[in-house]
């Protein structure tokens, strides 16, 4: 009897050594786990090592982290023990119904011998692995839920037990500080990329760089950044309700140059409207989209914000989208690109003042050549011609004196030409020539370049302003903005000119492109209107393909006509 007990006592002593050496080296696993995820600063990466020690911990075949999005769905779900055929094969990741959302509704540790035997359990989708016992926790940042922990499949033994729970407790509490240390890292990151671009932003308009090239670069800026697939500028179309793509970066970015969009009933114009920034988890399919056809084909997240600032205004609306399926934007994300698209305000009215700035310059510029002709090249042909007339008394010869007298005729032509030249120069902004036909091929050859992706070359001779009737001037200027127009959507050329000359009796312009050329047998449908706006003016419109390649537009008519 003696010995028995002494064999009793021995083992139930080695019995708790044995407890106690596995807690200790269960503890010892909890501090190296909690060490291992605190070294990581990078959020993706700390989220799977959180898993892939919880599952070490508790000898679990399965774990998975799932991330609370804003609408108590799961937004981002990070499992463990599954391989990627059996993720492809099962689809979907969940979403957080059944046992998942359960703890979504109600965070508090939950622990099953049996999934199936819980009311709020749905079954499993096709392929998916078996899985009967569970084990989840709440993982909470300042009080608040981040995500859940779930373990499936205990090793070994039926169920999780209650040490298992309180390890996995443990667990999450490290594991929301490391979580928050990495969200920490990622915000200063974030706003440090923020900071660099927007230095090279404020750069690039110190450098004199022109409102397109400041325009290119917050937009490839504002895409890296954010890690967009895709980012668009959009512009007011001046006199409407309308937002006009002026710049397109990314996927399918040919498309949606170019793109008109209204105010009311587009993602854009809701940004543009309300004068703060806009998100949807799938634009394609957002409710604020309810004028016009589909659009954002492919695109999921979405985010757009004003371009302007409280003393400016709106000037525009930049946007970045990312493809289905990614993540969406987070609010951390959209602050510091309300900052950056105010500075693509400043770049904006910096280019318009600058515009202004060159304008008076060249108006002076203007003034001084007028000065210089009408006191100078004047002056003098007319003393020339009063020579001539006067000399004209001693030529006997009849061909003599009639050539002299020619020579005083173009004498006077030219002395009107050149007076004619100067009151066009010393037109001002707000006068006719500020809305002649110069500044109205102008302003079409600018508006087209975006669409086309090159500037067109432009040739303009000839008394344009005061020697062009004003209806004939609004015709040609309609013609260049249309030619340039079809161009841009059929001819992808690599280079277009444009020409606009008058010669006092007739008007021409020719706009040439080294693209496709006609499409054979005749001409395209666009192109009617060009030839009815010159039939109405008495004129005539040739469409022609050229030698080398390409189409060349002629449209010419009659100065008298206006």
């Amino acid at each position: 009897m003696p010995q028995l007990r002494l064999d009793e006592l021995l083992e139930e002593l080695q019995s708790r050594l044995d407890a106690a050496r596995g807690t200790r080296d269960r503890v010892h696993s909890l501090l190296e786990a909690v060490l291992a995820i605190g070294r990581d600063l990078d959020l993706t990466q700390v989220l799977r090592h959180i898993v892939e020690a919880a599952v070490r911990l508790v000898d679990a075949e399965y774990g998975a982290l799932g991330v609370i999005g804003e609408d108590r769905r799961l937004s981002q779900f990070v499992p463990v023990g599954v391989s990627e055929e059996q993720a492809r094969r099962i689809g979907h990741l969940p979403a957080g119904h059944g046992i998942l959302g359960e703890l979504i509704r109600r965070p508090e540790p939950l622990r099953l011998s049996r999934i199936a035997d819980h009311p709020a359990s749905y079954g499993f989708p096709p392929n998916h692995p078996p899985m009967r016992s569970f084990l989840g926790v709440p993982i909470r940042i300042r009080g608040r839920v981040f995500g859940n922990l779930y373990l499936t499949e205990k090793r070994g033994a039926d169920e999780f037990d209650a040490e298992d729970e309180a390890v996995l407790e443990t667990l999450a509490v490290a594991a929301g500080v490391a979580i928050e240390n990495a969200r920490l890292y990622a915000r200063a990151r974030l706003r440090e990329q923020w900071l660099a671009a927007g230095a090279a932003v404020t750069n690039s308009l110190l450098s004199g760089s022109s409102e397109q090239e400041v325009l290119d670069l917050l937009v490839s800026r504002a895409a890296e950044v954010a890690r967009a697939d895709l980012a668009v500028v959009a512009l007011p179309v001046p006199g409407s309700n309308e937002l006009e793509v002026r710049l397109a970066v990314g996927v399918g970015a040919a498309a949606h140059s170019g793109l008109v969009l209204p105010l009311e009933g587009s993602f854009m114009g809701a940004a543009a409207r309300s004068g703060a920034p806009v998100t949807s988890a799938d634009v394609g399919r957002d409710p604020r989209i309810t004028a016009g056809p589909p659009r954002w084909e492919g695109l999921g997240p979405a985010l757009a914000v004003p371009i302007g600032t409280a003393e400016l205004g709106v000037r525009g609306v930049l946007m970045l989208a990312r493809t289905e399926g990614a993540p969406r934007f987070e609010p951390e994300e959209s602050t510091p690109l309300v900052a950056f698209a105010g500075q693509a305000a400043v770049a904006m009215e910096l280019a318009e003042r600058r515009r202004d700035a060159e304008q008076v310059a060249l108006l002076r510029e203007r003034d001084r050549i007028a000065r210089d002709l009408h006191d100078l090249a004047i002056q003098r042909l007319f003393a020339v011609g009063m020579t001539l007339q006067s000399a004209t008394r001693f030529i006997d010869h009849p061909e003599a004196r009639e050539r002299v007298l020619r020579a005083i005729d173009e004498l006077d032509e030219t002395a009107r030409t050149v007076r004619a030249t100067i009151f066009g120069l010393r037109l001002r902004e707000g006068g006719p020539a500020g809305h002649g036909l110069r500044a109205a091929v102008a302003d079409a050859v600018e508006r087209a370049a975006p669409l086309l992706g090159f500037a067109p070359a432009l040739r303009m001779a000839g008394l344009l302003d005061t020697g062009v009737p004003r209806e004939v001037a609004e015709q040609a200027a309609a013609v260049v903005q249309e030619a340039l127009s079809n161009a841009a959507r059929h001819a992808k050329a690599s280079a277009v000119d444009v020409a606009v000359e008058s010669d006092g009796r007739h008007l021409a312009v020719t706009v040439a492109d080294d693209g496709v050329g006609l499409p054979e047998g005749g001409r395209r449908s666009g192109l009617a209107n060009l030839a009815e706006r010159a039939a109405a003016l008495g004129g005539e419109f040739r469409a022609r393909a050229r030698p080398g390649g390409g189409t060349e537009l002629l449209w010419r008519v009659p100065l008298g006509a206006g």
